[in-house]
This record gives structure tokens, sequence and C-alpha cells, in this order.
């Protein structure tokens, strides 16, 4: 096998043959591949596309480029994936509601990535929790709790560890056979036989339209389904954050509420339980979507979720009575600020980016890889889309460590979401489903 003989194929328009696929894979995570030639490489996919043939080898090879977990469980193994949003802390509820309806879920997650937050940095703001481990600790929590949310190792897909660094400073991030492949080798990796995926679109998604959305969940429902992992994806909302609070502990506090409560009509138990309801039908678990959110629903009005969510919790190294008196244990910001609208009306936008850019600014995302983020800051209690305010009422409370970085924030909120005569119709949560 040669490197420069698999770009030129590439160059020419070409899909190389699976072996050539698997060989670069290797040489990516070994080092036989140079960054010179892993940037050429993206860069002509990126130009050029693979064919879904291609685009399927390509994520089994990256899948392959390391340790692919094996189970031994008297249950399915299942996870979900979203794309990224603001406000979007479904994996927490998430994970424990489907252990709760008989999967086991290893829930490999990631950190805030640009706008979005992340799942693990969200975990961290919970003292004492673990997420990085030995996979023999993962396998135990997996066996015992039934769920797990834990970050990847570096034996998880190498090959896409190593490209998409490289991807991120070649400008070929853009890429729907890269991005496919990327997201499918980590979670196929992980040994699962059923995946939902949650593929956002809207002001505060990474895909701002409903095209480039649709384009994206069928890339990665076609990918998954032939490398051999049922998989649907739902196309969903994110013109506004889905929880009315954005920032780590403040995200958490959120779900903390949903689950105590059980309350079953917030949009964060909506959307999980629709989520919930297509991979629990994929993994033989329930005879229909409807079933299966109808299931996840119940498990979450008697606080069983909650109760499994806490096991978790103490697994990872948490609190032992963390459900019970987490908002005694969640860090809590040293500045607080409440931003007045300037205007009545009705909120008829809400740019969830900007908001999202705001939150990493007060120090609860990161800038460059080595910041250390703040769990306590972010911003609460955000007007919801087509809510009427009125002059001097307020907009979002922003939690900040300093005066001076919430007043800079607090004119940027204002801006982020306009205000006008006429109430609009907000978006449904779920816009689309997409299957094999």
């Amino acid at each position: 096998m040669d490197a420069r003989a698999v770009i030129a194929a590439l160059r020419r328009g070409e899909t190389p043959d699976d072996a050539a696929l698997a060989w670069f894979a290797q040489g990516l995570a070994d080092g036989g591949v140079s960054d010179a030639q892993a940037g050429a490489f993206a860069m002509a996919v990126c130009l050029k596309g693979l064919s879904p043939e291609g685009r399927t080898a390509l994520t089994r090879a990256m899948r392959d480029s390391g340790e692919v977990l094996k189970w031994q469980l008297d249950g399915p193994v299942i996870d979900k994936h979203s794309t990224g949003g603001v406000g979007d802390c479904v994996s927490l509820l998430l994970a424990p509601a489907l252990a709760e309806c008989g999967g086991y879920v290893p829930m490999i997650s990631g950190r805030g990535l640009g706008h979005t937050g992340g799942t693990l940095d969200k975990l961290d703001a919970i003292p004492g929790v673990v997420t990085q481990m030995p996979r023999a600790r993962l396998r135990q929590i997996v066996a015992e709790t039934g769920c797990v949310i834990a970050g990847a190792s570096a034996k998880i897909a190498p090959a896409d560890r190593r490209l998409y660094a490289v991807r991120d400073v070649t400008a070929t991030v853009e890429s729907l056979d890269l991005i496919t492949a990327s997201i499918l080798s980590k979670k196929l990796a992980a040994g699962l036989q059923a995946l939902v995926l949650d593929v956002k679109t809207g002001s505060g998604a990474f895909m701002k339209s409903r095209d480039e959305a649709r384009a994206l969940a069928r890339a990665l429902v076609e990918t998954a389904n032939d490398a051999g992992c049922r998989t649907t994806a739902l196309i969903t909302d994110m013109s506004q954050p889905l929880v009315p609070s954005l920032g780590n502990a403040l995200e958490v506090a959120e779900v903390m509420r949903v689950l105590v409560a059980g309350d079953e009509a917030a949009p964060l138990a909506q959307l999980s339980a629709a989520l919930g309801g297509a991979v629990l039908v994929d993994a033989g678990l329930a005879e229909s979507a409807a079933e299966g959110e109808t299931r996840l629903l119940a498990a979450l009005r008697e606080g069983r979720v909650a109760e499994r969510f806490g096991r978790m919790i103490a697994a990872q190294g948490g609190p032992l009575g963390f459900v019970e008196q987490w908002d005694r244990l969640l860090p809590e910001a040293t500045v607080i600020h409440e931003v007045w609208a300037d205007r009545a009306g009705h909120v008829t936008a809400i740019d969830g980016e900007a908001l999202g850019l705001i939150v990493v600014g007060l120090g609860g995302g990161r800038q460059i890889e080595s910041d250390r983020i703040d769990p306590s800051v972010g911003l609460a209690n955000v007007v919801r889309l087509g809510a009427r305010v009125e002059k001097g009422q307020p907009l979002a409370v922003i939690h900040a460590a300093r005066e001076d970085s919430a007043r800079r924030a607090s004119d940027a909120v204002r801006a982020a979401i306009t205000i006008g005569d006429a109430a609009p119709t907000p978006p449904d949560l779920v816009l689309e489903r997409i299957a094999p």
C-alpha cells in the first residue's frame, strides 16, 4: 500500500477500495501516514467526496484502528449521539432512562466544542465524578448500574483522533463524509447494537438549515446501518435552548429538577422520550416508538430514572446522596445579574450560538484547549420563543465570577434575543425522522 496512491485516487474522484482505506486508517493510528499525507487525504475527501460504500468502509476502518468493545450482557447495548446544541442536557437523563427500560448504555461522550456544551464538562460540575476510567471499570459500571457516561480512551478509534486534529487546522472539518466517519467510528467502537442520533438544526446548532441537517442525518443513518448497527435519526429543533439554562452546573440543575419532580411534560423529558422510543424499537425492547416513549416517561414519573441516575453518579465517584441533596452540592457563581428587556413585545428569535459563546466568554467553555472551565457560570431563566415580555422584565439571569464579566455579557445577551410585535409559533421539538 502507498499513501500517495490512495490520495491520488481520491484526487481523481475515485473511491479507494476497502483494503486501501483500512491500510490508510491504520497508518493514521500508528504513525505510518505523515501529517502532510493525512492533510492531503482530508482535503481530497473534502473536495471530491466518497461513495456511500467508501464512507462506510472508512468508518469501519477508523473504528477498527483501535479497541472495539465486546459485551456479554443479558440485554442490548445501546446509545444516543447528538450533533450538538445549547442547553442540551439530554444525555444525563436519557442514559439512566434507557437503562431503566432494559438497555445497557456505555455512553462515550465528549467535551464542549465551539459554542456547544459538553456532557463530560457538565458531569465535572458534580463533586467527585470521574469520567476517564480504565476499560475494566467502565465494563463493571455498565454491568452493575446499566449505564455510564465516560470519555473515550486513547485506544478508541485512534485514527479519528489523529485525523480530527489534522482536519481542525486544514479547513476540512465541514465534510459530510469525514463528519460521518468521525462520529460513527467512535460510537461503533463501543460495541453498540442500536443507536439513535439527535441531529439538531437552528440557531443553536452547527447545522443551521433543515437541508444540511437532513443530509447529515441520512449519511449517518445509512452508514451506521451498513456498518451493522441499527440506527435511526431524529432531526430536532435548536432555534432556542432546550432547557432555559446554559452552563455546566446550571444545566445539571435543570436535569435534577426534571428527574426529582418526574416532570414528563418538560421539553427535556419529551425530547428524551422521543429519542429513547426510537432506539428502544431498534434494540428490540419496544414494539413501537410510542410504546417506548410511554415506558420511558413512566419510569421518569415514578422516580425510577432519578434513582438510576443517582446510582450511576455514585458508581462514578460522586456523592452517594446526590439526588437528594443536589441543590446543596452543585457549585454556585458569586455574581448574579439580571438582563432586562429594553422594550415590550414578544420574543421572536433567539440566537442560540451567540448565547453559547457568551457562556464560553464567562468561563463556562474553552477558547483554547488548555483553558480551565468554571462550572458555576452561565445563563439561567432564559426566556422562551413567543413569550410576552414587558420593558424592564428579565430576559435572562447571568451567573458570573466577576462583576465586569457580567456587565460585558449583559449587552451580548440583550443583542441575542430579538423582541418584536407579533408572537411567532415555536417549532416542534422533533421535526423529522430518518430511518433506514
